[in-house]
């Protein structure tokens, strides 16, 4: 299975008012919807406006100082995930309800705060649970809280970013041959499992399950599964999948939903936390600094990479 690399002119094709409405009717034939061909005519600029002004916001951000970035990333990806929801949901916005963001966070920090041990608290409306449920087909997350440590450690680039700073790897990489993933038996120590353990916890964290072979970890994937529903993640700059070596409630969490949660609270303390926000940029005085100015460098590339990946799925 290979992930082709993807950058902005593979948008290309969807700034044409033709193609984009062939390509919402296919997804809505796909998805059942009832009168695919006047829904996607209907929806067709609107789908393209979206992605249009997604770009502009993600280049303005590359040319932004990084007091700005996290408020030009977080709306830049916003409006490519409203794209990818037109292309499930042909009446979305149907309600106020769900344009909000879907997720809260304590708008004034507490003294001595750290962005590792932050946290921001999942709604029952808004954007975040919608579009978990629309492309994902995710539910019951409503009241979950979420600390900022947990989603880094789930963001495979800054696996050797941890190593460095904390003395850890968060993930271990996971070989692909003849379209067979083969993964490292030090999961094992790392799970606390047995390798018949893991054979049978491991293929539940997958929709529609995976088929693991006698030798070893090595497993083949079943041809209706999607990767971004799964605890693999793939290491866009090493262009390889590997999976996380802790085992937390959080590791099936799409990649996608990953990025918007950061930026979310990032685009926040950009906005409302002005004096904590400049001196942790000037003054870089601790960890906080090198993961933020670094996740940052990695979602301007992921971010829509993700995105037409979901597109093209």
């Amino acid at each position: 299975m290979s992930i082709p690399y993807s950058d902005w002119k593979n948008f290309s094709c969807f700034y044409s008012a033709e193609y984009s409405q062939v390509h919402l009717k296919r997804c809505y034939q796909k998805g059942s919807v009832e009168n695919p061909e006047q829904k996607s005519y209907e929806n067709c600029y609107a789908f393209l406006y979206y992605l249009e002004h997604g770009q502009i916001y993600y280049e303005q951000a590359e040319k932004a100082p990084l007091i700005l970035k996290p408020i030009l990333l977080f709306y830049g990806l916003v409006h490519l995930i409203k794209a990818c929801i037109l292309t499930t949901d042909p009446a979305y916005p149907e309600t106020t309800a769900v344009l909000a963001h879907g997720v809260s966070t304590r708008k004034k920090k507490k003294q001595n705060y750290l962005f590792f041990q932050d946290e921001i608290k999942i709604q029952k409306n808004g954007l975040f649970p919608f579009m978990s449920e629309k492309l994902f087909h995710m539910k019951q997350l409503e009241g979950e809280k979420v600390i900022m440590e947990e989603l880094l450690q789930l963001i495979p680039e800054l696996d050797d970013l941890f190593f460095l700073l904390n003395g850890k790897r968060t993930f271990a990489k996971i070989h692909l041959l003849n379209e067979q993933f083969e993964i490292p038996e030090a999961i094992l120590d790392h799970y606390h499992m047995t390798e018949n353990r893991f054979k049978e916890y491991f293929p539940t964290k997958f929709k529609n399950g995976i088929e693991f072979t006698n030798e070893g970890l090595s497993f083949k994937l079943n041809n209706q599964i999607h990767l971004d529903v799964s605890p693999l993640k793939f290491n866009y700059e090493g262009k390889f999948h590997a999976i996380p070596l802790h085992k937390s409630n959080l590791f099936t969490l799409p990649e996608l939903l990953i990025h918007y949660l950061l930026l979310y609270n990032l685009s926040m303390i950009a906005r409302y936390e002005t004096e904590w926000w400049s001196e942790l940029t000037k003054m870089m005085p601790n960890r906080d600094y090198p993961f933020i100015d670094t996740f940052l460098a990695i979602t301007m590339k992921k971010g829509p990479f993700l995105i037409y990946q979901y597109l093209m799925k």
